[in-house]
């Protein structure tokens, strides 16, 4: 269903671009297919694969390294390792390690926006890989350990507890509760 929505909304966007400007095109199927996830903390959403940072080590040479550093500690783009220990200081280092709450945004973040100029263009199991990797750089879990639907969700990342709930209404928290 959320398939077939999107697939009309980009179709009807692309043709208000052709026809208007004369640009673009819209999108295939499997254009759409390979965008349409959503993945939550839990997990659920993920696709099939797995990887492991060592696979994942030549995927980000190939693929990340020019923008993030050889390391992962920044180069044209912000750095995705480091930063521990930096939160409470006049300039914290926000990266994976030291500041994203779920290995689970990291998977989702790759998957859609990576690499900047070919989004979407990475596999299942090559994002599974790069994920595990910078896991790996930061500390976080072992070079051989896969990564996939099952394992990405019981990362325990580690600032998963410095963030609070947001309790505002419109949120559908309240208080630990979920709005009905």
């Amino acid at each position: 269903m959320r398939s077939a929505c999107l697939m009309l909304v980009a179709v009807a966007l692309m043709q208000a671009q052709t026809g208007k400007y004369g640009a673009g095109r819209p999108p295939t199927p499997q254009e759409v297919k390979a965008l349409d996830i959503s993945v939550p903390p839990s997990g659920e959403g993920l696709p099939e694969g797995s990887g492991t940072a060592v696979e994942g080590k030549e995927v980000y040479a190939r693929r990340c390294q020019r923008c993030h550093g050889a390391e992962g500690k920044g180069g044209d783009e912000v750095a995705l390792v480091g930063g521990s220990g930096t939160l409470n200081t006049p300039k914290p280092l926000k990266t994976v390690g030291s500041y994203w709450p779920y290995a689970t945004t990291l998977f989702d973040y790759i998957h859609r926006a990576m690499p900047f100029k070919d989004p979407g263009s990475l596999t299942s199991n090559h994002v599974y890989a790069v994920t595990a990797y910078i896991l790996q750089l930061n500390g976080i879990i072992r070079a051989n350990e896969k990564m996939s639907a099952e394992s990405l969700p019981k990362v325990k990342m580690p600032n998963r507890d410095g963030f609070i709930p947001d309790a505002r209404p419109d949120t559908g928290k309240v208080k630990g509760t979920t709005k009905r």
